[in-house]
């Protein structure tokens, strides 16, 4: 099976799980090779602990081994995503708005490919950023490639 075929049967798998913790998933990393590596990133309003790490950590581990599906061994890790939080979604756009970000694009928009502002607008398919200098910049949905809250201390 393939690795991204993989990634889909493990987030099906888990995602009702987590959602049953009160968490959303933000990411699923897996690294195969002598030492494979499932990392899950999770994430709630507030932010996670690491009581909420452990709990899911626990229970995870129970239905990973009750369905075995990765085929050799490997760690286990559950994971808050950090401060800088990457953003995959739409509703996630939706939900930082006001806050400081950075996009990473596909190809130029606006004769660039890396953006950092405030997002002050997610619509229908685009978000706006509002960077420190310049103009606010309107950036489709389908052209970002990354992006990722930005911490700046």
């Amino acid at each position: 099976m393939s690795r991204d075929k993989l990634k889909v049967k493990l987030r099906r798998l888990v995602e009702p799980l987590i959602e049953e913790h009160g968490l959303e998933l933000v990411q699923l990393d897996y690294h195969a090779g002598r030492k494979g590596h499932l990392c899950l990133y999770i994430d709630k309003p507030g932010g996670v602990t690491i009581s909420d790490c452990e709990a899911l950590s626990r229970d995870l581990s129970d239905l990973l081994d009750a369905y075995d599906p990765i085929p050799q061994s490997y760690i286990l890790e559950v994971s808050s995503p950090g401060v800088e939080r990457p953003l995959t979604r739409e509703s996630d756009f939706q939900r930082f708005q006001g806050e400081m970000v950075k996009v990473y694009t596909l190809e130029p928009v606006a004769g660039r490919k890396s953006f950092e502002g405030k997002l002050t607008t997610s619509g229908e398919g685009f978000i706006e950023l509002l960077p420190e200098k310049g103009e606010p910049v309107r950036i489709p949905l389908d052209k970002i490639n990354k992006a990722h809250l930005w911490f700046r201390p």
